[in-house]
This record gives structure tokens, sequence and C-alpha cells, in this order.
């Protein structure tokens, strides 16, 4: 059996553990922290897919459901003005590593795909993700970058 004053060392080292790690881990719901911040150059789903041209070309972007909620099925719909080829997808955090989450998305018709994901949720309540749509166009490689917010509420 261990002496009085080293259980009640180890008590006292494990609480301020569990306060340092659980206080890091809570979304905190302040005045502050709780008001989205407005980013006009964020993709807003709820208005319609995010249109980006590269080069002379249009590619638009949707996900559904459109407040891009985390740790829900998200479809991704991706439209191409032109024939491209080499389609590939992948999502990261924008500010914050996330990891990397590649989207495989199947050709549903002439010039559009759609794939689907899941993404975590993030600890705070401004989590901004940034999707990678890669392609190739008559040989020469293009990329369009998408940012949107999680959990997007109108």
């Amino acid at each position: 059996m261990l002496p009085v004053n080293v259980m009640s060392q180890s008590r006292l080292c494990f609480l301020l553990f569990m306060l340092v790690f659980t206080t890091a881990c809570t979304p905190e719901k302040s005045a502050k922290t709780s008001q989205k911040i407005q980013d006009d150059t964020l993709c807003r789903f709820n208005q319609g897919p995010c249109i980006r041209n590269v080069t002379g070309i249009n590619i638009e972007l949707l996900l559904t459901p459109f407040g891009a909620p985390s740790e829900k099925p998200l479809t991704v719909s991706l439209t191409s003005s032109e024939k491209i080829e080499d389609l590939k997808v992948r999502i990261e955090g924008r500010d914050m590593f996330m990891g990397v989450i590649p989207v495989n998305l199947s050709k549903v018709g002439e010039n559009l795909y759609n794939g689907s994901l899941i993404y975590g949720s993030c600890s705070t309540d401004y989590m901004v993700w940034r999707a990678f749509v890669s392609f190739t166009v008559k040989g020469e490689q293009k990329v369009a970058i998408f940012d949107f917010l999680a959990d997007d509420e109108p």
C-alpha cells in the first residue's frame, strides 16, 4: 500500500492532467466563438454550387446536405464546363491539420461526377475545410481550390 502523501500527489496529478486535457477538447460556447465569422471567400452551398474558373474552364462543386455537417455522410457533386481527365479530389483542413481525405468520384454524366465523404468534427465551432480538385485538360495539369465551413448553418 502507498503512503497517504504519495496517493494524494498521484490523485492531484491525475486531476490536473484530466483538467488540462478535457478543457482543451471541449468547445467553448461563448458569445465570441458562437458567432460565425463572415468570410466571403468561403463556398456557401446553401446558396448554390461554388464555382472556380481555371484557365477558362468552370469547375462547380456542391456538397449536400448544404450545411456540410461534421461526422455525417456528405454527397459531393462536381461539374466541369469542358471535358477533363485524371480527376482527383481531396479534402484537408485549411487552418488545422485534420489529415488528408481522398474523395472517390464516379462519372455519372457528361462532365458530371458524384462521390461521398465523411470528415471529423473539430473542437471549435469554426472549422474551414479545403477541397483540392486536380485534373488534366489537353495534357496540362490544373488545380481548383474550394474553401468551405463545416457545420455551416444558415
